[in-house]
């Protein structure tokens, strides 16, 4: 029986045939690739830094597949088309040019295509050897041994979360193509915070290939030193950064998810925290308390819509309460949506207003800033009628935005995160909240309904909770010069 080479080997004669040497870091990604196939390892992820060669690589293990089995077949599926048949392309001038391989070229150029080839094999079998395909053809009926996903994760596919979810499933659809036994292997970049690489959830967001094996390759390594200074020198390597950006560079050279858009607002700057609202009252006056500090302010912010649940801007309701150290505390938002199946007894408005109504009493608000542009304009009278229905006393002040949305938000967020005074509930990042600030860009059409709701209560007049603090000046209590009533006991020598 001929003795089969393994993979590396395979890849050497190829690279003396070109004239080219072999990279250490080829030589690492071809063992662990040989190892994997060899061990029965079928779900793969091959992540290495831009440029490093790891299509051609993954190009000459399809070539090595076909050498081995000439009725396997093989599945390129790619973000578009014209990039999976690129990876077709390649295959073929390998099959041609490959000392072991060129017997499996056919004769007839029929079975030689671009997007797809079947090499000399001894079944008859309806798919090809090889068959390229963009992330949204349909594979339906279409049966594979080897699916190779080629940089399936780019920003066209990535940079929104309903573009995310629709990847997701669509990558779902190869468990309906590939043979019980089969290879998946996946190859690519991080493009997002959220990618499909990752290897914990994000934002609620669960890792897509948990289960899969993986290589990691960055450009530097851990004592900061190019994995290919043949290509990529020391020297060279800090003008990538400068010339690409410090995401950029971190996303496709170190493989870290982080966002390539560069976004101005980094949800990491909040501070997360578990205490709940603690209502106290004495003297009979009433306080706040979040984590032992007080509470000297609060800001309730409602951006309306109708909420449906499917489409549109959503209805997005928050609450930032002030500490007397100047912290502020996001402790509540929601997004609220109406029930379709209740119109006929209770219109839309009403059940959102019904909502804010428990949003208020729930953290203790004294007021409701609501944003008439719009579907606002509408609300004011419909929400001070519920809030007196219910019996809950609070005031609705009416806020009518004229400024650039875009300048609300950064001037709201900006320093507060800068400073890392914001403070946010952990039930408040179990909300796309996070997703909304990591992929918003300035003018850019982005979802922002939770960030304008947040901005408006950071960059309102806030409405204050009763107290009476105290300050020292030069080593003397004084009282609070903004005046207000407070108890105060006198000596006496009264005797009555």
């Amino acid at each position: 029986m001929e003795k089969r080479v393994v993979f590396p080997e395979f890849v050497m004669l190829w690279d003396q045939l070109q004239g080219l040497g072999m990279p250490q870091h080829h030589l690492k990604i071809c063992r662990w690739l040989d190892q994997c196939w060899i061990g029965g390892q079928r779900e793969l992820l091959l992540m290495a830094f831009r440029n490093s060669g790891k299509s051609t690589l993954v190009g000459l293990f399809c070539a090595w597949l076909l050498y081995l089995d000439a009725d396997r077949r093989i599945m390129v599926m790619a973000a578009d088309f014209a990039l999976a048949k690129k990876m077709v392309r390649n295959v073929k001038r390998i099959i041609e040019r490959h000392p072991l391989t060129k017997a499996l070229k056919p004769k007839r150029k029929e079975q030689w295509a671009s997007d797809q080839f079947t090499v000399n094999r001894p079944s008859e079998l309806r798919d090809p050897s090889m068959l390229a395909k963009g992330i949204g053809a349909n594979i339906t009926g279409s049966r594979a041994d080897v699916v190779i996903c080629d940089d399936v994760e780019v920003p066209n596919t990535c940079d929104s979360a309903p573009k995310r979810l629709d990847l997701r499933a669509r990558l779902q659809e190869i468990d309906y193509v590939i043979v019980p036994g089969g290879l998946q292997l996946y190859v690519g970049t991080p493009h997002t915070f959220y990618t499909i690489y990752g290897d914990k959830a994000q934002d609620g967001e669960e890792p897509f290939l948990a289960e899969f094996e993986r290589f990691k390759l960055p450009l530097l390594d851990v004592n900061g030193k190019s994995q290919w200074p043949e290509r990529f020198p020391d020297k060279n390597i800090a003008s990538i950064q400068r010339r690409t950006g410090r995401n950029k560079f971190e996303s496709q050279m170190m493989l870290r998810p982080v966002n390539i858009s560069e976004s101005r607002l980094d949800p990491d700057l909040m501070q997360p925290y578990t205490a709940e609202l603690d209502y106290r009252e004495h003297n009979q006056q009433a306080s706040l308390y979040l984590e032992d500090k007080r509470l000297v302010s609060s800001s309730c912010w409602w951006d309306p819509s109708f909420g449906s649940p499917d489409k549109g801007d959503a209805s997005v309701i928050a609450a930032v309460f002030t500490d007397e150290t100047g912290g502020y505390w996001l402790h509540g938002l929601r997004y609220m949506t109406h029930d379709p199946r209740l119109i006929a007894k209770v219109d839309e408005a009403t059940q959102l207003c019904g909502q804010v109504v428990d949003f208020v009493r729930q953290y203790y608000l004294p007021s409701v800033c609501l944003e008439t542009n719009g579907v606002g304009k509408f609300l004011p009278g419909l929400l001070r009628r519920e809030l007196e229905k219910q019996g809950v006393r609070c005031a609705v002040i009416e806020k009518h935005s004229r400024t650039n949305k875009a300048e609300r938000i950064l001037s709201a967020f900006d320093v507060v995160l800068a400073s890392k005074a914001l403070h946010v509930h952990q039930q408040v990042l179990k909300t796309k909240f996070p997703v909304e600030m990591r992929e918003w860009v300035a003018n850019v059409a982005t979802r922002d309904d939770a960030l304008d709701a947040v901005a408006g209560c950071l960059s309102s007049e806030p409405v204050r909770l009763s107290r009476q603090p105290l300050f020292e000046l030069e080593g003397k209590v004084m009282n609070r010069w903004g005046g207000g009533s407070a108890s105060h006991q006198a000596t006496t020598d009264f005797n009555l």
